[in-house]
Formats: structure tokens, C-alpha cells, sequence
């Protein structure tokens, strides 16, 4: 399927960005908007927190609308897609910050988590890529998001890491079935990163532990991964494809 490039004159760029509502998803919202993009703001359940982006995105400079869809129905993700194209007229980059976390040792695993687990991170983000490489316009971008655990073999988080490493392993291969639309695929493996998603449940110990992992001796902010989310769907950022980018602060 073909979709057209977009003129250069239809400025602003449109992205959508799943998981907009909180963390890095709504930094890269804000971030975004500060370098003129329209962005739809998706979010699954927390109104007044996407509303709260949205109106954060236009005192970035730039236009929002937030659209409610669970990322893993392929009906409410192409309503999502619908609303784009409505509201901005195209959709030039797709920024799929959406996902949850359980750990949990493998021996004890309560396997309808696990299910609710990859339903988001495996199907939903298989959903959204899916309708992105059927409707972002030549020459834009579809950006996903894993995560730098997948190379620390940490305990408990085998439910979260094998998730993430399905959305590693579809980036090289979906980017090469995008041949001839000049559209760039990557994948985001932020490190520890102070997110909500990450401190719920662990101590001040835990969290000292882990900062203390990186080189550069502290947590990731949202700010800082939504920098590296700006540069690649720029056009700065559009020789890198394929690629699984590792924000991490030097963590091996």
C-alpha cells in the first residue's frame, strides 16, 4: 500500500503518539509540539491527563487533540488513525509509547497477567504498526519502543523483557517491508527512566541501586528520551532505520 508524501507546504507534521497521557509518551508530546507538530494524543483511560498534554502541547507552540483507544483493538486503532486524518489532513510519524509492565519470577507467574501483558505490548503494538505502515505518508516515520533491560538479564523481568524483545525483533523486519516508501522504522530501548511506570512498587534502595547503574550515575528522565524521539522522526534522524536506539546513559 502507497500513501502519498506529503507536500511541504502542508506544515505542520502530524504524529500520533500512543501512551500520551503520561511519562515519556506525554514528553514526547510536548516535545514534539515545541518543533511545530500537530499530535494526537492517545490514551486508554486517564481523560484529564491527556487533556492536561494537550493543552501543554499548545503552550509548546503547536497543535493537539487527544482520541481515547485501546491500542490493542484494531477497531478503536483505526478510529485513532480516522481522527488523525480528519483533524491534520495526514499522518507523518507514529511514536508508539504505549505499554504496561508486570514482573515476576517465571516460577510464579500468574498467567492472565502475562496475557494482559503481551495483549498490550505484543498485540498492541503489532495493531499499531500495522495500521502506521498502511497509513503513515511517504516519507515518514514509525517509531516503537522497547526497553535497555532486555540486555541485563535482570530477575523478575522475563514477562516484561520477552514482550519488549517481540517489538525488537518485527523493527528491522517491518523496516525492510517498507522499501519504496521512504519510511524510516526504529526502536527506542530507554534505560531505568523516573516514569511512573517504572517506580510504582520499588523502594528508595531499589531505585538508588539502579540509578546508580549508568555511567553517567542517574535515571533517565522522560525529557531525555523524548530528544532522542525528536530526532528521529526529524529529518536530521531520517538516515537511521532499523535500528534499535539504546537511551540509556551507558548502561551495557
Amino acid at each position: 500500500m502507497t500513501t502519498a508524501p506529503r507536500s511541504t507546504a502542508e506544515a505542520p507534521r502530524t504524529a500520533i503518539v500512543t501512551g500520551g497521557s503520561r511519562g515519556i509518551g506525554r514528553e514526547s508530546v510536548r516535545r514534539l509540539a515545541a518543533d511545530g507538530w500537530s499530535v494526537v494524543v492517545n490514551y486508554a483511560g486517564r481523560t484529564s491527563e491527556a487533556e492536561a498534554a494537550v493543552a501543554e502541547a499548545a503552550e509548546a507552540g503547536g497543535r493537539a487533540i487527544a482520541v481515547r483507544a485501546d491500542v490493542a483493538d484494531e477497531s478503536a486503532v483505526a478510529t485513532l488513525f480516522d481522527a488523525a486524518e480528519e483533524a491534520f489532513g495526514g499522518i507523518d510519524a507514529v511514536v508508539h509509547a504505549a505499554g504496561r509492565m508486570y514482573l515476576s519470577p517465571v516460577a510464579d507467574l500468574d498467567l492472565d497477567a502475562l496475557d494482559a501483558l503481551h495483549r498490550t505490548n505484543v498485540r498492541g503494538t503489532f495493531t499499531v504498526a500495522r495500521e502506521a505502515a498502511r497509513r503513515v505518508s511517504d516519507g515518514g516515520t514509525i517509531l516503537l519502543f522497547s526497553t535497555s533491560a532486555i540486555g541485563l538479564a535482570l530477575p523478575s523481568y522475563a514477562p516484561y523483557v520477552a514482550s519488549k524483545g517481540a517489538v525488537e525483533a518485527m523493527t528491522l523486519i517491518l523496516a525492510r517491508e517498507m522499501r519504496g516508501r521512504d519510511v524510516t522504522v526504529n526502536t527506542v530501548a530507554p534505560g531505568p527512566t523516573a516514569t511512573a511506570l517504572f517506580l510504582d512498587g520499588k523502594d528508595e534502595e531499589t531505585v538508588a541501586r539502579l540509578a546508580a547503574q549508568p555511567p553517567l550515575e542517574r535515571l533517565g528522565t522522560p525529557a531525555d528520551i523524548a530528544e532522542v524521539v525528536a530526532f528521529l522522526v526529524s529529518p536530521q534522524g531520517h538516515w537511521v532505520n532499523g535500528q534499535v536506539v539504546r537511551a540509556n546513559g551507558g548502561i551495557v
